[in-house]
């Protein structure tokens, strides 16, 4: 065989016959490869991070939408063209979120004999129900759809509108947005300071849909091919990330010693009230572990950090535990902790409301300052339709009387000997700045990000490594320090940059000793939140219907 008729096989006869086979398969083939698309690209995901998984799932949604017109039964109706592209949306979305998203379904055998029954709704009704984001995502690229190389662009407008909102609507759920592809890696993810989680959105999709245009038939110079061009994007962002991490170690904070506490504190009958004694032992033991050999204990801490959910009952009602908090603290560190929170009951609102809190104890057992957790996870911390819900005997996973209500307003937080700090409770480390959010002035600027969380619900699963890299993102994005205490890890302390400072491994108890790393200077990102997206998200529509219109 000669090399001509090599380069035939692979440009003009392997590949462009599979293509031709994806884009011209229909019924139950059609489903199934959208499915195998979508499930393939959840290998992009922590823990795998296999990001080049990306390449086949978006190649394959590409061909997806160009069959969509032919797999409407024939019918070529603008609207059945729609639909088409929609309902393989649909399954591509399903299979990416079953595979990325199955262990939420861990949540529901920790109490198996009131939640068991429900564990179908985890692994099967919640990637169907998030399936319907991508399924309008395919549908409104369809809308703006060519035969042309811009039809990678349609896709990342369409496709990336979707997942903003995801991120926005019936409470949001951004887990995994496609943007974490890139976001996940601290090299290529560095170009978030500039463009945030939903930039690195359109820009996946973009790079990781090129290959599609391999098999079209127009002629075109090399340096404009798609795949070049997104291969030179690719390049720059990692170059843009060496430079970024060029940068020397942060300094730190003076005065200040950080102890995190990882007590890998079990989701099990064990973690009762009735056991509070047992488990006040372990954390104020695990309290009192020095990392480094020259230490003295406790005594060499300034502050102590306890994860989220650190007690099975109202820390602030429980004199007897503030007094033993207090004698072990002896009026030296000031402890961080989560902790659920009860209002005072009043004369104009006689119902008592529930908080999940963070909640600062001073060295004498004293409360100072507490954040409640504006951002609830629906059927976790709350029902949804609560009433309705309750009445047909659903309750939400904690065991809270009507479940927690949201914070008020977001809040930061003022911790005697510490700079100003933006609080995240749980899952609220998933979500980046707000639409158009942006500070005030650099003096109003958090100095540090605080991420209090309990994965224990999930054991030793993808969910704790996606989450942990989720909420080292938002340390890239605003150029922050992350310190972030997870009863069963992971915990760590990172710099403005993402880079790791300390870290605790899933699934084992611990401590790390470690300085408060300085702020990064002021990111793009930080400054003018999603705008940068928007006017990225605006030249992808624009430069898609300029191509479409002179096709």
């Amino acid at each position: 065989m000669t090399l001509v008729d090599r380069r035939f096989l692979l440009r003009g006869g392997i590949f462009k016959s599979f293509a031709d086979s994806v884009i011209l398969a229909w019924g139950w083939r059609r489903n199934a490869i959208a499915f195998v698309a979508g499930a393939f690209g959840a290998l992009a995901m922590s823990p795998v991070n296999f990001w080049p998984a990306m390449f086949v799932s978006m190649t394959l949604a590409i061909w997806l939408i160009d069959g969509a017109a032919g797999a409407a039964a024939g019918r070529t109706s603008r609207l059945n063209a729609l639909s088409s592209a929609a309902y393989a949306g649909w399954f591509w979305g399903f299979g990416y979120f079953v595979a990325s998203l199955w262990w939420v379904g861990s949540a529901f055998l920790i109490e198996a004999d009131k939640f068991a029954w429900a564990l179908p709704l985890g692994v099967v009704a919640l990637p169907a129900a998030l399936a319907l984001f991508p399924a309008l995502g395919f549908a409104l690229s369809r809308l703006n759809w060519s035969g042309r190389a811009s039809r990678v662009l349609s896709l990342a407008a369409g496709l990336g509108l979707s997942e903003w909102l995801r991120c926005n609507i019936l409470t949001g759920f951004p887990w995994n947005e496609l943007g974490m592809t890139l976001g996940r890696d601290l090299l290529l993810g560095q170009i978030a300071s500039i463009v945030g989680l939903h930039g690195l959105t359109l820009l996946s999709i973009a790079i990781f849909a090129s290959p599609a245009a391999l098999v079209d038939d127009q002629q075109r110079r090399w340096a404009s091919h798609p795949v070049v061009l997104a291969l030179a994007t690719l390049a720059g962002i990692a170059l843009f990330g060496v430079w970024r991490l060029s940068a020397p170690p942060a300094d730190y904070i003076p005065n200040t010693r950080l102890r995190i506490v990882q007590p890998n504190m079990p989701q099990d009958a064990s973690f009762r009230a009735s056991n509070k004694d047992a488990i006040m032992r372990r954390y104020l033991a695990l309290s009192d572990r020095a990392t480094a050999p020259s230490s003295n204990g406790i005594a060499d801490v300034t502050h102590l950090i306890w994860p989220e959910s650190a007690f099975p009952f109202l820390l602030a009602r429980d004199a007897q535990t503030l007094a033993q908090i207090a004698d072990f603290l002896h009026g030296g560190p000031t402890l961080i902790t989560g902790a659920a929170r009860m209002s005072e009951v009043t004369a104009s609102d006689r119902q008592p409301h529930f908080f999940n809190s963070i909640q600062i104890v001073d060295g004498r057992g004293t409360l100072l300052e507490h954040y409640d957790k504006r951002h609830l996870v629906p059927f976790g911390e709350y029902l949804p339709f609560g009433k309705l819900l309750a009445g047909a005997g659903i309750t939400q996973f904690v065991d809270i009387p009507g479940g927690f209500d949201a914070g008020a307003a977001k809040q930061s937080l003022n911790i005697p000997g510490l700079p100003e700090l933006s609080p995240l409770i749980c899952y609220e480390a998933i979500f980046p700045k707000e639409f158009g959010a942006t500070f005030v002035s650099e003096s109003h600027r958090p100095r540090w990000l605080l991420n209090l969380t309990n994965d224990a619900w999930f054991g030793i699963t993808p969910g704790p490594y996606q989450h942990f890299s989720q909420a080292r993102l938002r340390s890239i994005e605003e150029g922050l320090p992350l310190v972030r205490a997870a009863n069963s890890g992971i915990s760590a302390v990172t710099d403005g940059l993402g880079r790791i400072v300390g870290e605790l491994p899933l699934g084992v108890e611990g401590v790390i000793d470690s300085g408060l790393p300085a702020a990064q200077p002021t990111t793009v990102f930080s400054k003018y939140g999603s705008i940068v997206p928007l006017l990225l998200w605006l030249a992808c529509v624009a430069t898609s219907l300029w191509a479409r219109r002179r096709s």
